[in-house]
This record gives structure tokens, C-alpha cells and sequence, in this order.
């Protein structure tokens, strides 16, 4: 059996057993919600086990409460097979009025229907899983946390033990926890399987709604072109045209993206609305993003060595790989991530905030040769914010690719995405 590798998601699903009757974990396929949910249950039942699948379904269908009884915490994996099981857990958990008693994992949000009658507020807690980051797999120091840029970290002398081929590696390997320390081809061909299982089968599982494949392959391959840009339906509509194409309708679009989401593989990046002192108007586009970069070079049949050859595609799949585990970090700190750009061109490539208000600005970098440039940027930025109605910001940081971390004179921090931890 392969070393479970600690991840972040322990010690938040260990305070949310305490804190509420059942935890729901989601999150893409192959990303270790099972693995992780399991070294905290006491009883496990695989929804998708080939032996039981139809004998479980058929007692969900009859008495659900029957697939509910083992010793608790009670794992229920891949619950959304039988959805009516969500109302079974909400009852079970009212009726016994302890914590931790259930944890469901899902790799796909099933469409709330007549099965599901309560949305479980008060009842479940919710936990996004994602591949996993690179201080997770052991790739960062972990030198310097995002908690720590919060709270004023000054003492910043930092140095990444990965190298640009590593960073190059990492992102066509991917954050899977299966392929972590695979071979670079092995990992290269495990992503591509990811790919294709999407494509061929579980888009059309999700709703049932045969979904045309050459369609969703030009999409993602679309949406992989257009990785870390604001691209609008009518630029993936245009890039998507051609041969059996050619009745690509922003419908399709909307409809074949919403199951893309739904399977936790498109996580485009949302658009910060801060109070701003001029009348600037804001842009409201998210970027486009999966939730990993992995998903892209697979699409495209990049390997590591394209990248190495071609630092303009580099440096958008490293802002990819760097929103990933953003996300990750700033989510175990309560927080969320976002990116600004106002209609006068000014723009931050990832924005944090924290729930109290708290908020610091990123601009990702791969290289050294944009950092006075990006340091402007986020100066600027920092000066158009309306102080009297936020908070000035906890930090300016440039993420980057490169090996040393310092304190640059005008106070913006540089930071190797092989130190960051959360």
C-alpha cells in the first residue's frame, strides 16, 4: 500500500467532526477524499464497490436507514450514487443529536431533486478536497505560511529546494496523490486517463444527459488554451469551431461547463469587488482555471519538457498551479481567493481575503525579469483601495518560481511557491 502523505484536510475534517452530526467532503475523483475520510471512520461503506453497488442502491431505494448502521464516525463514500441517503443521514443525525457521527464523500454534486428535501443546513459541514499542494507533497519547505503573512511576518530569508524543471514536473504530474512519486511518464499517462474517464463517461453520468465527447474534449481543450485568461463563451465558442464542431451554441457552452463544474474539474477564479476610491468601473470575468494544472497539459499532450521550451505557456499553467494550492492554503485559514482587474488595466493576479476582512495581494511570477513591474502593480493597487471602508493590505506578495525569498526596500515580499505553506 502506498504512504499516506498528511494533508491538510486532516486537521479541518477532525474539527468539523467535532462540531457538527455528519461532514460532507467533495472534491474531484482521485483527489484522496476516501483515503483522508477513512483515517477517521470506524465503519466504511463503498457506494461504488462492484460486488454491492446494485444490492446498496436497492436497499437505499427500499430502507435507507439500513446502509446508515455500522460504528461511528460511519464513512459513506461516493453518497450521491444514492441521494435519497443525504435526507437518511440529516434524520439519523436529529434523531441521535451527537457530532461526528457520518462522513459523506462525493465527486460530483447531484442535481437536487425530489430525493433531496433539506439542504442539511445546521446538520453537515463542508470540506472542498483538492489535489494536493505542493508543501503536501513534501515539494515546499513550508518556510513561510499564509497565516504568517496575516499576522506581519517580517523575518523573511527564504530559500526553495525546487528547482524549475521540478515546478515544470509538478505541473504535468499533478497534485493526484497516486502519482506523487510516480515516474514522470506514469504520472504524465495517469492525467490523461483522468481526462479521458471525463470525457467518455462521467460527464454524462452526472445528470444522466448523454453528452457528446469530441464536444467536451474541444472544450476542455479550449478551456486549456485559455488557462489563467478571462476567455468569454464567444472566445471558447471560436476556438472550439471546426469539423464536427461547427453547432457549437453558447447553450452547449453554459450546460457542458455547469457538468464540468459540477465534477469538481473546472473551478474558474471569481472576480474581487472591493470599495475603491475612484469611479473606475470593476471587471466582473473570472478566469479560467481547473482544479488543476494537470488537467490542461494532459488535454494538450504537453509534457514537462514542452514547458521547459515554451515559458509563455510555463507561466500560465505555474498561475494555475500557484492558484491550486492558494486556494488550498487560504481555505484552511477560513479564506478565499479571487482576482482583480478594473476597466483601466489595472489588475492582481490572485486576490486573498479572510473572513474577518483581512485581505493581501499576490501577483505570480515564474521568473525574476517581471518582479519590479509586478511590485508597481501591487503598490498601485494597494493605493486605489478605499482604506476608510476596508483594511489596508496584510501583505503585497509576488509568488514565484524562483529559488530565494526576501523583503524587497518598497516592502513587497517575493516568495517561492517551494516555501508557502498555509
Amino acid at each position: 500500500m502506498k504512504k499516506y502523505y498528511p494533508r491538510i484536510a486532516d486537521k479541518i475534517l477532525e474539527e468539523a467532526l467535532e462540531s457538527a452530526g455528519a461532514v460532507l467532503i467533495e472534491g474531484p475523483k482521485w483527489s484522496g477524499k476516501t483515503w483522508t475520510a477513512a483515517k477517521k471512520s470506524k465503519s466504511i461503506l463503498y457506494m461504488q464497490d462492484p460486488d454491492t453497488r446494485e444490492s446498496n442502491i436497492q436497499a437505499a431505494s427500499v430502507k435507507p436507514s439500513l446502509l446508515l448502521k455500522g460504528e461511528k464516525p460511519r464513512l459513506i463514500d461516493e453518497w450521491q450514487v444514492a441521494p435519497v441517503l443525504w435526507d437518511s443521514v440529516r434524520h439519523e443525525v436529529d434523531m441521535r443529536g451527537e457530532e461526528g457521527q457520518f462522513i459523506l464523500t462525493g465527486s460530483a454534486t447531484p442535481i437536487i431533486d425530489k430525493q433531496i428535501s433539506h439542504t442539511g443546513t445546521g446538520r453537515f459541514s463542508r470540506i472542498k478536497m483538492r489535489p494536493m499542494s505542493l508543501f503536501e507533497s513534501n515539494e515546499s519547505t513550508g518556510e513561510i505560511s499564509l497565516k504568517e503573512l496575516f499576522e506581519k511576518y517580517n523575518n523573511i530569508g527564504l530559500t526553495s529546494n525546487i528547482e524549475i524543471e521540478g515546478i515544470a514536473k509538478a505541473i504535468v504530474r499533478g497534485g493526484w496523490p497516486a502519482s506523487v512519486t510516480s515516474k514522470p511518464e506514469s504520472a504524465s499517462k495517469r492525467a490523461q486517463d483522468y481526462v479521458n474517464s471525463i470525457v467518455q463517461f462521467d460527464v454524462s453520468r452526472v445528470d444522466g444527459i448523454e453528452k457528446n465527447p469530441n464536444k467536451m474534449f474541444a472544450l476542455l481543450r479550449s478551456l486549456s488554451r485559455n488557462i489563467s485568461t478571462e476567455a468569454n463563451y464567444s472566445v471558447l465558442i471560436k476556438d472550439m469551431e471546426g469539423g464536427e464542431n461547427e453547432s457549437i451554441t453558447r447553450p452547449t457552452i453554459q450546460s457542458y461547463l455547469n457538468v464540468l463544474q459540477r465534477l469538481f474539474v473546472v473551478e474558474d477564479l471569481e472576480a474581487w469587488n472591493p470599495s475603491i476610491r475612484s469611479a473606475t468601473p470593476l471587471r466582473v470575468s473570472p478566469k479560467r482555471q481547473f482544479v488543476d494544472p494537470s488537467i490542461a497539459t494532459a488535454t494538450l499532450g504537453i509534457t514537462h519538457e514542452h514547458l521547459l521550451l515554451d515559458f509563455n505557456t510555463f507561466g500560465y499553467l505555474f498561475e494555475s498551479l500557484c492558484i491550486r494550492d492558494l486556494r488550498i492554503y487560504a481555505e484552511a485559514l477560513g479564506g478565499k481567493v479571487s482576482h482583480y482587474r478594473d476597466k483601466s488595466g489595472l489588475e492582481c493576479d490572485v486576490i486573498v481575503v479572510l473572513r474577518d476582512g483581512r485581505w493581501g495581494a499576490v501577483e505570480i511570477k515564474l521568473g525574476s525579469n517581471e518582479f519590479d513591474k509586478a511590485a508597481k502593480n501591487l503598490r498601485k493597487l494597494s493605493e486605489v483601495i478605499d482604506h476608510k471602508k476596508m483594511n489596508k493590505p496584510s501583505f503585497l506578495m509576488i509568488l514565484t518560481g524562483t529559488k530565494f525569498g526576501y523583503k524587497r526596500d518598497d516592502g513587497v515580499l517575493i516568495v517561492p511557491i517551494g516555501c508557502l505553506k498555509d
